[in-house]
Parts: C-alpha cells; sequence; structure tokens
C-alpha cells in the first residue's frame, strides 16, 4: 500500500508514444521484470528517490484505450482498479496529440491524479506542431510536462510534477460530458453508488462503461451483486434507447 515514505505511480500510454523511453528515463538502471498474476504480460517496474521518498514505477502494457478487448488493456485496467496508484503517468505522443488524448479522457473518467507526460517534442516541432502547454494543462485539469524521453529532457520537471500531483488535495477532475446522456448516467452512477461497489471502484466511470455495454463491466457487478441486477439492465435500456434515437 502507498504510504508517505512510498509513491506508486502507473506510466499508461498508448503503443509507440515512448512510454518505455520515459520509464527508462525516470527509472534508470533500477528495474524489475516479472509477470502480472495469471498471464504472460510481462510487468516492469523500476523506482527512484525524491525528496527522501521511494517512487515505485510501473510501466504499464501500452494500449490505446481501457476497454476490455484485449489482454494488454484488461491487465493495465486491472492494475488501476486493483492497486490503485497514487500518481498516473499518461505518455501522450505530441506530434499525434489528438489520437493520443483518448486514452487521457479514459484515465481521468476513472478518476486518478495524472500528469501528463508530452513526449516526443521534438519530433512535433520538426513537423512544425505548436501546442499551447498552458491551455492544454486548464482545459485537463492537470501538469503537461513536455518530454523528449530517449534524450532525458524533462526528466526532473516530470519528477517534480508527480510529486506535486501525489501531494495535492482537492481539486476538480476533468469530467467528460455524454449531453443527453448526463442525466440517465447520472441515475446509474447514485444506483452504483448505494452499494459495496462504491468502495472499490470509480462508480461514475462504471456507470459509464456499463452503458457501452463492456462486458468486464457487467462481470464486475454479476460477481459482486448477483447475476440478475437492475443496473445491468437499466443500463442495457440506455444504451438500446440510444441507438434507437440516432441509429434507426
Amino acid at each position: 500500500m502507498p504510504t508517505k515514505d512510498r509513491l506508486l505511480v502507473g506510466l499508461a500510454g498508448q503503443q509507440n508514444a515512448g512510454k518505455s523511453t520515459t520509464f527508462n528515463m525516470l527509472t534508470g538502471a533500477n528495474q524489475h521484470i516479472a509477470n502480472y498474476p495469471g498471464v504472460t504480460v510481462d510487468k516492469k517496474s523500476g523506482a527512484y528517490r525524491y525528496e527522501d521518498r521511494k517512487v515505485e514505477v510501473v510501466d504499464l502494457p501500452g494500449t490505446y484505450s481501457l476497454t476490455s478487448f484485449s489482454l494488454e488493456e484488461r491487465v493495465t485496467r486491472d492494475f488501476l482498479v486493483n492497486e490503485k496508484p497514487e500518481v498516473i503517468v499518461n505518455v501522450v505522443d505530441a506530434s499525434s496529440l489528438k489520437r493520443s488524448l483518448y486514452l487521457t479522457f479514459q484515465v481521468l473518467e476513472m478518476g486518478f491524479p495524472v500528469v501528463v507526460a508530452l513526449n516526443m517534442m521534438d519530433v512535433a516541432e520538426r513537423n512544425g506542431i505548436k501546442i499551447d502547454i498552458g491551455r492544454l494543462q486548464h482545459r485537463l485539469g492537470t501538469d503537461v510536462i513536455p518530454t523528449v524521453g530517449r534524450r532525458g529532457k524533462g526528466k526532473q520537471e516530470l519528477r517534480k510534477a508527480i510529486q506535486d500531483t501525489a501531494g495535492r488535495k482537492g481539486g476538480k477532475p476533468l469530467q467528460i460530458t455524454y449531453e443527453n446522456l448526463e442525466p440517465l448516467i447520472e441515475d446509474l452512477r447514485e444506483k452504483l453508488a448505494a452499494t459495496e461497489l462504491a468502495v472499490a471502484y470509480p462508480v461514475r466511470w462504471l456507470a459509464v462503461k456499463l452503458v457501452e455495454g463492456d462486458s468486464e463491466a457487467e462481470r464486475i457487478v454479476r460477481e459482486r451483486l448477483g447475476a440478475s441486477r437492475d443496473e445491468i439492465a437499466f443500463a442495457e435500456w440506455i444504451r438500446n434507447e440510444f441507438e434507437q434515437e440516432h441509429y434507426m
């Protein structure tokens, strides 16, 4: 469990965003490779010290989303839900920002404190891409640190942002708005918040996943609350009503 002397950080990012080089930049040679329980996916972890605190960094599998369709997605999501790291460093490809932010929004929706490592800034600059860092920070509600992982640029700034984010209390995280669906999602969230699931899971995130028809979310509800639950039926009704209105 995280303590005042130990900080657990999850390093998440899409494939080819420079996540491995960011991991190496943060941890140096102090690394360890094992396996996640029950699967053959490598679990790479490393550590460094910052202001008398040991910071343990887990390099999560590269994934484009936090759905349940691939082994890498399930491993990443299970780690976030079960280990509850104190900070998520989301490595984003600055040269392909729009595509990279899809995962960023999903991590933020889970309610984790996030630091965005805006990596591959050198590639973005060569491509003539200019990013307003201050505006991006304001819109996301997170620290955004420009980095070039393979050259070690931004290491100290990223380490400081991790420490600052871990110690930050309060604040209102970014919430994705689903427009006309919002009242129904809120109704489902309230239903889930009244169950034991609220202790272990971010219930708004779980509500959204149920509406999406996410099989892992449905499995969680059935295993924890029973096979026939009103929450699952309500989520299915929301989804069907939305599809009939927009796709028929």
